[in-house]
C-alpha cells in the first residue's frame, strides 16, 4: 500500500492505494480517498493520521522515539586489543611481577592496571599518558575505569624510580628469570 495524489480538475486528492496481481497483471485498487491534499496539509490532519498509524510500525516507532530524544544513548567499545594483550601480559609474568614489586607500597590505585593501560596504548598508538587516558574511553580494558591521568603519571614515575636498582631494572631481571627457560632451552 502507498499514498498517491490524484488530480481531478484543479483539485488534488490524497488516496491510499494497493497493488495486487490479477491474472498475471498488476492492478491498483483504491482503498480510500482521504480528502483534498492541500486541506489535509493545512489542517495538520495528515500529520496526526501518520503519527497515530506509526505506533503500529516497529521501524517508525524507533524513528519517532529517536526524534523525540527518548532512545537511550548507545556506545561501542573495542575489546580485541585488551583480550589479546591481557593474556600475553599475564603469561609473560608482567602482571605477577608488578604486583610483587608494588606489594608493601601504599598506592591508592592499581599500579599494574595503570602500567598495562599505558603499555597497551603505546602498542597501538604512540602518545603520552594524557593521550592514553583519552584513548582508553574507546576500549574495554578491565580494571581501568577508576584510573585518572595522575595515576598514569605516578605509575610511570614509580617504574623509573632511582633506587639501589631502579624498579625497571628489577622488573627486567624478574621477568628474565621467569622466562629464562624460553631463552636457554633452544641452545641445548
Amino acid at each position: 500500500m502507498f499514498f498517491r495524489e490524484k488530480k481531478s480538475g484543479s483539485r488534488t486528492y490524497l488516496q491510499i492505494v494497493e497493488n495486487r496481481r490479477e491474472e498475471g497483471k498488476i492492478k491498483q485498487r483504491i482503498i480510500t480517498t482521504l480528502g483534498r491534499t492541500n486541506k489535509l496539509l493545512e489542517s495538520g490532519n495528515f500529520d496526526s493520521l501518520l503519527l497515530s498509524g506509526s505506533k503500529f510500525s516497529q521501524a517508525l516507532v524507533v524513528i519517532s522515539a529517536h526524534k523525540r530524544g527518548k532512545l537511550p544513548v548507545l556506545s561501542t567499545r573495542r575489546i580485541g586489543p585488551s583480550l589479546i594483550f591481557e593474556r600475553l601480559w599475564e603469561e609473560c609474568g608482567c602482571k605477577k611481577i608488578i604486583k610483587s614489586l608494588v606489594n608493601g607500597r601504599k598506592f591508592e590505585f592499581d599500579v599494574e592496571r595503570a602500567l598495562f593501560l599505558t603499555v597497551l596504548h603505546r602498542i597501538f598508538e604512540s602518545g603520552s599518558d594524557r593521550s592514553a587516558n583519552k584513548w582508553r574511553l574507546d576500549y574495554h580494558i578491565d580494571g581501568v575505569e577508576d584510573l585518572q591521568l595522575h595515576h598514569l603519571y605516578r605509575a610511570m614515575a614509580w617504574l623509573g624510580e632511582e633506587l639501589p636498582a631502579s624498579t625497571k631494572d628489577r622488573f627486567e631481571e624478574l621477568l628474565f628469570s621467569i622466562r629464562r627457560d624460553l631463552f636457554t632451552s633452544c641452545f641445548f
